[in-house]
């Protein structure tokens, strides 16, 4: 029987099929995750230093982190520092970075809600913890001058936010011109 030949509720049967087909793709769609972190260690505290070694391994490791995330997008301010911290990531997964002003912390964080897809976004130590603030509606702690370990994974599932906070396994030792005054 086909479903347009009868009334007696197969046609009833098969909307709804359909409409329960529909839901599930629509509830896949509002759920992703916004991975944030700051910059790896930087080489000196110029205007627009690049990464140290150690640096440059731990942006290599966060890309290892997050490569089975299904990341399509990825945000970085212009900074050398911050570019090179996004890039391994990038290019494992073949997409460009693409560049935000930290001046408009609030308009960003509505630009990524309103994609509804995976997203790494590579900021500075006092941006990053505004901006999980603005995306979780949670008091963040600040991140001291020395941490680089932190990866804040924003989980919207549904009408939900869920915030985990995880630390990078990599450490560097602490060199004082690199530490001494970072962003």
């Amino acid at each position: 029987m086909s479903m347009f030949k009868t009334l007696d509720g197969q046609i009833y049967l098969s909307i709804f099929f359909i409409t329960l087909l529909f839901c599930s793709f629509s509830s896949t769609a509002n759920n992703y995750s916004i991975y944030l972190v700051r910059h790896a260690e930087k080489v000196s505290n110029e205007k627009d230093p690049q990464l140290t070694r150690c640096g440059i391994s731990r942006a290599k490791q966060l890309a290892s982190i997050l490569s089975e995330t299904k990341i399509t997008q990825v945000y970085s301010t212009h900074y050398q520092r911050t570019m090179q911290t996004a890039s391994p990531l990038a290019k494992q997964q073949k997409i460009a970075i693409k560049n935000y002003n930290p001046k408009y912390l609030e308009q960003f964080s509505l630009e990524l809600q309103q994609k509804k897809t995976n997203t790494l976004v590579v900021g500075h130590s006092n941006t990053t913890p505004r901006l999980v603030k603005l995306l979780t509606k949670q008091d963040i702690a600040p991140l001291s001058e020395q941490e680089y370990q932190q990866l804040y994974q924003v989980q919207y599932i549904d009408e939900h936010v869920v915030l985990t906070i995880l630390k990078q396994p990599k450490t560097c030792k602490n060199k004082s011109k690199e530490h001494k005054k970072s962003s």
